[in-house]
């Protein structure tokens, strides 16, 4: 199978810490399960033979669905896009007139990446109304259509099963032999860095705890699992009764140059059989 990347910019994104992930998932796993979907750097890595992929953002699993089924056509209609400001504001204002409901779903996975590759820092975020509302970005010359990559992921898509739901709704596909990993929404690290509003629901402290309960229960069930997240005493607190590991990580998402650099990441796993 041909080597493909995230299609998308995600705030969050793994790909620079794909070698820790890596070295620490189970080499014997039965499916591959991540219910927190973005960027899915390690999913392109991995290339797993049985996946399956689930996230609550209904844009973004329209996405994966329309590369994995009809990648041309999606590619085809990427090409009508460019890239000025008043086009790009016309295109992401859509979603505020009844006439966007009509769109295909290949033209809302085209827009979808469209915005993507052309907002500001590649944020996705909506307001209360579930309307994308993330300004402009300059760019010197942002790649819209990345044709090939595009059909590389098609080709690692077409023996995975894409889902739209809550990662909640997994726990009664997992099996034993199954592994997960979880990627959410991180906990801030301080009340300017909240990045949370990626669907109209958002993704709170309430929502973080039912995460780590439900790490308990697959942990109960012997179900494998890694989960990422930011280095904040929250997290050491309500995941201790798991391994534990720091890695450094670029801060790349900042306003201010100065403040970017390396910060403290966790990965919290209960794979004991990693080395």
């Amino acid at each position: 199978m041909v080597d493909c990347k995230p299609f998308i910019k995600w705030v969050g994104g793994k790909r620079k810490l794909l070698p820790e992930l890596v070295k620490r998932i189970p080499q014997d796993f039965s499916t591959y399960f991540e219910p927190f979907l973005g960027g899915a750097a390690l999913f392109w890595q991995l290339k797993p033979q049985k996946a399956i992929l689930i996230d609550i953002n209904q844009e973004l699993v329209n996405t994966y669905r329309c590369i994995q089924q009809d990648v041309e056509a999606l590619i085809l209609d990427l090409k009508k896009h460019h890239y000025n400001s008043e086009y790009y504001y016309q295109i992401r204002n859509s979603d505020r007139f009844w006439s966007y409901a009509s769109w295909t779903d290949i033209q809302r996975a085209s827009r979808f990446i469209y915005l993507n590759k052309t907002c500001f820092n590649g944020l996705y975020r909506v307001n209360s109304k579930g309307e994308y509302n993330v300004p402009f970005g300059r760019y010197k010359n942002p790649k819209i259509v990345d044709a090939e990559n595009l059909r590389a992921c098609s080709q690692a898509l077409q023996k995975t099963e894409i889902l739209t739901g809550s990662f909640l709704s997994i726990e009664s596909k997992i099996t034993p032999q199954d592994f997960v990993y979880f990627d959410p929404p991180y906990i801030p690290l301080n009340t300017t860095s909240n990045f949370t509003s990626y669907s109209s629901q958002g993704f709170d402290l309430e929502m973080q705890i039912a995460l780590r309960d439900l790490c308990k229960r697959l942990d109960r069930k012997r179900v494998r699992f890694i989960l990422s997240n930011s280095a904040t005493p929250l997290v050491l607190e309500i995941y201790s009764e798991f391994k534990i590991e720091l890695v450094d990580m670029p801060r790349s998402i900042n306003s201010r140059g100065d403040k970017r650099g390396k910060i403290k990441e966790v990965l919290i796993t209960n794979c004991l059989e990693i080395v």
